[in-house]
């Protein structure tokens, strides 16, 4: 018989209850302040559905009553340097911490309104309703609120998806050198969501001060919580990752507010994160002024039930039994609150004259159309003053050296030169420079703390870096080790950091940049060989570079970590390991963008290209004996590409060959092609012709997977069949 001993997590898993006790001890100010803040939060929830009956509110309403306690029980007494994320029914957190911060002493029931909260009020609804006056000039709207000003990261209208971020803040916080701590609201649905699983297990890992809050409402839209986990108590999480973690009533402010305080005791002292369950009940459907039994997934008795259980009442009745409030004051608060939201409405909507018996908003308060693409990407400002270095036109001494050192040697010289630059991803910290030597000598030079060795967690290690970068006081380098693994990580690349600043306002600065290398020819196989060119130039927000050569590299490379904008860094292993060279005078250049470069002028045929296919177009220009002008277009994305040079060479040869190696169907010709003939199209005599690999990505058969990509031969064949095209021989 095999012997058997019980293991344990020997992690705390506490559920805390209030006695009568806490509440007499509790100070009168604090009850005070979280009476005051749960009535506002009502009241404004209240207008909110009010507007969206009548259909003024544009796209959902998720409102927050009866959750009020949750977020008002942990948000009292947080500094406004300590940061939150939310959810996408995120208005009672934002709300909480918004003001929290405008009234950090907390407000009084004789005044409960003052000019500072109505301002945050009016703002709020502003924003919901999509108006220029709101914190992110309408673009937000109910389910992405930010104001960083208050600690207010961001509510989030993917499921989990702020989560990571919430790491990164937590991370910029500590080793910005304070005991800031960072809470991430999470639904009972997140408590599934791999982001949130791995980012737990990094936070863990890493011991950040973040504490993983979920408001367990029991329902995902109309889903039991019985129904999608095995155990409904979702602060068992923490036990599989070695977390601490509290179980208390949500309705109960008081008992979030106390287990809260213990788990910011934790994490300001550097223990590390917590989870933190808070069972609540969102009193309406998950969207609207219904409540859920009108669609049949809960019962009118338990809908009563927690109804009895409000949080505004039990915390008025528990002040009411130690004599701090009386039914008078109690009625005023409540007046006060729905003055306000009524004082906040009509500044926001007015009678429609045209159609009387209804309102609309006042026409004056939308935002300007011509604000719909401003801060897609920053202006590239931050670039004014560097030195700008065409590498080609380098008349000094020059350095011979290899394409990858040439990556560690400019990543070295920018840790140097700014301490604020951290390197993550995975293996980065080992191997002697990662997989290939990109990261040499970084971490035995800069420690581990800002040369970070990831878990296997595209989600996580993504967003967390994007948390820092939104943070401002770091400037994350995240590694992909092959750019499929984009995939993994999609909702962080796309929905969140190439997002972040365009949906908040255009005006947060995200310097956030994603390294990866293009392995075709490598034998990796159909899921580690894509060109990621294509995709990340149809994603609004990123900025795309994609260098030949090393002298090039630098000058990319520094201007990607100098931009306060998303940029993908694209390498090809190809080039890796090719004698090459840098200008010997240092390292410190940019190329900025809309900078191409031509490679070799000619008059038949304007061929466009990037990485390493640059010099197969060399190659088969050579061969073939086409007089083409090739162009190294280095910046890809619409807002960088040199649509100068192009302009100038398609006006000259009056035909174009776009070249890449990889798949057909992702590829950034076609994306490429469709704006030169917008562009261009009375100066071309044909149509863009184009060489790219097959419909099927590269397998790991050498035969087969030569056969899937582009090379000499196919630029070869490509060029022919343009002269062909023109009536050459």
């Amino acid at each position: 018989m095999p012997q058997r001993r019980a293991l344990k997590t020997g992690v705390p898993w506490t559920q805390l209850t209030t006695t009568r006790e806490d509440w007499r001890n509790a100070d009168p100010k604090l009850l005070t302040g979280m009476l005051v803040q749960l009535h506002l939060i009502r009241a404004f929830e209240e207008t909110v559905l009010d507007l969206a009956a009548d259909n003024l509110v544009h796209g959902p309403a998720h409102s927050s009553i009866g959750q009020e306690g949750g977020a008002v029980g942990s948000i009292t007494g947080l500094r406004s340097s300590d940061g939150v994320t939310g959810s996408h029914r995120g208005h009672h957190q934002f709300l909480a911490k918004s003001l929290g911060h405008v009234v950090p002493e907390g407000p009084s029931l004789d005044e409960p309104v003052s000019a500072v909260v109505q301002q945050v009020l009016q703002r709020t609804l502003a924003e919901i309703l999509g108006l220029a006056q709101g914190y992110s000039g309408g673009r937000g709207g109910s389910m992405h609120l930010q104001w960083l000003e208050a600690g207010a990261l961001g509510t989030n209208a993917i499921v989990g998806g702020g989560v990571p971020f919430a790491a990164g803040n937590a991370w910029a916080q500590r080793h910005a050198g304070t005991d800031d701590a960072t809470i991430a609201y999470l639904g009972d649905g997140s408590g599934q969501i791999g982001s949130v699983l791995e980012t737990l297990n990094l936070a863990a890992a890493w011991r950040l001060p973040v504490a993983f809050f979920i408001e367990n409402n029991l329902y995902a839209v109309s889903t039991n919580v019985a129904e999608i986990a095995a155990d409904a108590r979702l602060s068992v999480r923490g036990q599989g990752f070695g977390i601490p973690s509290w179980k208390v009533d949500g309705m109960d402010p008081l008992a979030v507010h106390l287990a809260t305080q213990e788990a910011l005791a934790r994490m300001r002292a550097g223990d590390g994160p917590a989870v933190i369950e808070a069972d609540v009940y969102r009193f309406f459907h998950q969207n609207g002024p219904y409540p859920g039994s009108a669609f049949g997934y809960r019962t009118k008795q338990e809908e009563n039930e927690w109804r009895e259980r409000d949080p505004l009442v039990r915390v008025a009745a528990e002040m009411k039994t130690l004599r701090l409030l009386d039914d008078e004051g109690e009625r005023a608060l409540r007046e006060a609150a729905q003055a306000a939201m009524r004082e906040a409405a009509q500044a926001l909507v007015e009678e429609d004259p045209e159609v009387p018996g209804t309102r609309r908003i006042k026409p004056e308060l939308w935002p300007d159309p011509g604000f719909v693409d401003v801060g897609v990407r920053g202006d590239a400002s931050e670039l004014a003053g560097l030195s700008v270095l065409e590498p080609g036109s380098h008349d000094g001494e020059w350095r011979d050296t290899r394409f990858v050192d040439a990556v560690a040697a400019v990543m070295d010289r920018r840790m140097e030169q700014d301490p604020r630059v951290i390197v993550l991803g995975e293996d980065v910290h080992r191997l002697g420079g990662g997989t290939n030597g990109a990261t040499k000598g970084l971490v035995k030079k800069y420690g581990p703390h800002r040369v970070l060795g990831t878990p296997i967690s595209e989600n996580a290690f993504t967003g967390l870096g994007g948390g820092i970068a939104l943070d401002g006081r770091f400037r994350p380098v995240v590694e992909f080790m092959y750019p499929d693994f984009l995939w993994v990580a999609a909702d962080q690349v796309f929905n969140q950091v190439g997002k972040a600043r365009h949906m908040f306002g255009g005006t947060n600065a995200m310097p956030f940049v994603l390294r990866t290398k293009v392995a075709m020819g490598s034998g990796y196989g159909s899921q580690h060989l894509m060109d990621p060119a294509g995709v990340f130039a149809t994603a609004p927000g990123w900025r795309i570079v994609a260098p030949s050569n090393a002298a090039d590299y630098v000058g990319l490379m520094n201007a990607a970590l100098a931009l306060d904008d998303p940029v993908l860094v694209i390498e090809h292993i190809d080039l890796y390991g090719l004698p090459d060279r840098v200008p010997a005078g240092g390292l410190d250049y940019v190329i900025p963008p809309g900078r191409a470069v031509v490679r070799r002028p000619g008059s038949e045929v304007t061929v466009l290209s990037y990485l390493s296919m640059v010099h197969r177009c060399l190659e088969a220009i050579e061969q073939c004996g086409v007089d083409a002008e090739l162009i190294d277009l280095r910046w890809l994305d619409q807002a960088s590409i040199d649509w100068d040079t192009i302009g100038e060479s398609v006006r000259k040869t009056n035909a174009v060959l776009i070249v890449e190696q990889g798949t057909r169907g992702t590829s950034y010709g076609g994306w490429l092609a469709d704006e030169i003939q917008r562009r261009y199209f009375d100066w071309l005599d044909q149509p863009i012709a184009r060489v790219t690999g097959g419909e099927a990505s590269p397998s790991i058969s050498k035969v087969l997977e030569r056969a899937a990509i582009a090379g000499t031969e196919e630029v070869r064949a490509g060029l022919l069949a343009v002269r062909a095209a023109m009536g050459g021989q």
